[in-house]
């Protein structure tokens, strides 16, 4: 079924803001941004989304593709419920004024979400682009802009020699290629309750608390998720909040929206850093 084009996003909406990440560490070839509008392989077909009145613009567009399109502009948090909350908050309540209409995008997909934590274990998100798109290119399938990023079966069937040569340390290419061959069920991850997730990610060589917290975060979209382990969030937190000793307990004060609320700090951290 061929859907309209539009698709509706709740308002506020900035989609260059949401979209920045994108950009702000180098090329993403499965989330490719060309002139003006973010590309990306869906269903087989190459999709462009771009700004509209109301929402975005999502050629072609059918109920595939919508359905990954809302999940890759995360549709589903709840802004309006954060925006209210944050202002018993005056950092939050900065941000959600100086960020107004950034919604913070998810990872479609569950093997990709983790594949891209991996890449950035230990290194600068600009090298962990680079990798990625490399990867991408050699066992993706290119479209007309954008790759698919590589399906599961391709990459268990790769040498880990493979990955080295494009840019992956020896150990995270073991990682990645024995995620992609393991029996982990991960679709069966959704209907998890977190610490069942993060049990289930931590018991593959290679996937830590880290990577879970950002399974969590960026691909599940978890309202509680808070990436404490992660350097740049500790950073944010104590930019903005002063000295913070335990970064994880800290967390406990932006309940119920531990995972929005980094995403702002994140957010704000790179576009609107306090004076």
């Amino acid at each position: 079924m061929i859907l309209v084009s539009l698709l509706p996003v709740p308002q506020p909406y900035d989609f260059s803001l949401s979209t920045e990440r994108f950009r702000a560490f180098g090329v993403d070839r499965a989330n490719l941004w060309h002139e003006g509008g973010l590309h990306r392989m869906i269903s087989g077909r190459g999709v462009r989304i771009e700004a509209a009145p109301g929402g975005v613009e999502v050629n072609p567009l059918d109920e595939a593709i919508a359905a990954e399109a809302r999940t890759l502009l995360g549709l589903s948090f709840d802004l309006h419920g954060f925006s209210e909350w944050a202002w018993a908050d005056p950092v939050l309540a900065r941000l959600a004024t100086a960020l107004l209409g950034f919604r913070p995008p998810l990872a479609p997909d569950s093997f990709e979400a983790l594949v891209t934590s991996i890449t950035a274990q230990q290194v600068s998100l600009q090298s962990a682009f680079a990798i990625r798109s490399r990867f991408v290119e050699r066992f993706g399938v290119p479209g007309e802009l954008a790759y698919s990023f590589p399906t599961r079966e391709r990459v268990a069937a790769a040498r880990e020699d493979q990955l080295y040569a494009i840019g992956f340390s020896h150990r995270k290419a073991e990682y990645v290629v024995g995620l992609a061959r393991c029996d982990l069920d991960l679709d069966a991850l959704d209907g998890l309750p977190d610490d069942q997730v993060v049990e289930r990610i931590v018991s593959i060589r290679g996937l830590g608390e880290w990577t879970a917290d950002w399974y969590l975060a960026r691909h599940l979209g978890r309202p509680h998720a808070w990436p404490a382990g992660d350097l740049a969030l500790r950073k944010a937190v104590r930019t903005f909040y002063g000295r913070v000793e335990d970064v994880r307990a800290f967390g406990a004060s932006f309940h119920p929206f531990q995972n929005l609320s980094a995403q702002y700090l994140l957010a704000g951290l790179r576009l609107t850093p306090p004076q």
